[in-house]
């Protein structure tokens, strides 16, 4: 089981949301993200809402940092840890402007992108756009086929109902021969899907108990990832005992991944807490990057050389 990081900042939602968060941004972001990069854990995130109606931002928020930007720059500020959308709603994109954008996001950050898409709820903002909601099921799922088919080649071509194109080149391109894809949902068809065109599920909105119910029922193929929130943000300094339990829920019941977020009162005490859950996570089975393992100490702070 792998440790990720639900970035903090990057959405200013009511119900998670810290006070810290409220009056930071882009340096602070950058701080968490290099303190995550050298003690090897295995993501960030950043989530997509384009336009959230006032009414609903109330509820759900209004502050949703763009991932492509805010990764183009986190990029270039770390090393290793994975880039992961959490997530891109399918309806809003045509597949060969994600290939093209993300692909190169892919390119310049080494081969570091995992795609986390999904098919989207908020009617109003498809609105808005003036994408289709009504049948966004299935322009989803050939979506994600015609994403799979040209995200890593500079000549794709794909025939569907939806999407149809040949004899384009779109360079830059991703350097991962098959970029992850992490579906995300909270319905047995959004698993389905994840299971059928994905590598990996991203549920949410859902206890560990339906979570674990859900998973019973498909045969998933190797490899295949189960991303799982932390829950409740971790006090790895103050309740060592309750992070582990969190952990270990999450494990026992099939995560290859979790996706944490931290209690913090600021910046620097959210990297104390990542430095403090590196220390105790591996008692749950939890890797991090084997190089950063063996060659850097338990600290916040980076080596001279890195």
């Amino acid at each position: 089981m792998y440790i990720g990081v639900t970035s903090p900042v990057v959405i200013d939602h009511p119900a998670s949301r810290a006070e810290w968060e409220r009056r930071a941004g882009i340096d602070e972001l950058a701080r968490v993200a290099e303190t995550a990069d050298r003690l090897g854990y295995h993501h960030l995130t950043c989530s997509e809402h384009v336009a959230v109606p006032t009414r609903i931002a109330a509820e759900r928020g209004g502050v949703y940092w763009d991932p492509l930007a805010t990764f183009g720059y986190l990029a270039a500020r770390t090393r290793r840890i994975r880039l992961n959308t959490r997530v891109l709603v399918l309806g809003y994109h045509h597949p060969l402007e994600i290939a093209k954008r993300y692909g190169t996001l892919d390119a310049v950050s080494g081969g570091r992108l995992i795609l986390g898409l999904g098919v989207g709820s908020l009617e109003e903002e498809f609105a808005l756009l003036g994408a289709s909601f009504e049948d966004r099921g299935a322009r989803a799922d050939e979506a994600l086929r015609a994403l799979r088919a040209g995200l890593s080649t500079p000549n794709p071509e794909f025939h569907g109902t939806y999407y149809d194109y040949a004899d384009v080149e779109v360079r830059p391109h991703a350097v991962q021969p098959r970029v992850p894809f992490w579906i995300g949902g909270r319905t047995g068809r959004s698993l389905r899907r994840a299971v059928t065109l994905g590598d990996g599920w991203l549920p949410f909105g859902l206890t560990v108990q339906q979570i674990a119910e859900m998973l019973r029922k498909v045969d998933p193929p190797e490899g295949f990832d189960v991303v799982l929130d932390a829950g409740r943000p971790l006090d790895p300094l103050g309740d060592r005992d309750a992070t582990l339990r969190a952990l270990e829920r999450r494990r026992a019941i099939g995560a290859t991944i979790v996706s944490a977020t931290f209690a913090a009162t600021g910046a620097d005490h959210y990297c104390d807490q990542l430095a403090a859950l590196r220390e105790i996570a591996v008692e749950t089975g939890a890797e991090f990057d084997p190089i950063l393992r063996k060659h850097l100490p338990m600290s916040t702070k980076a080596p001279d050389n890195a």
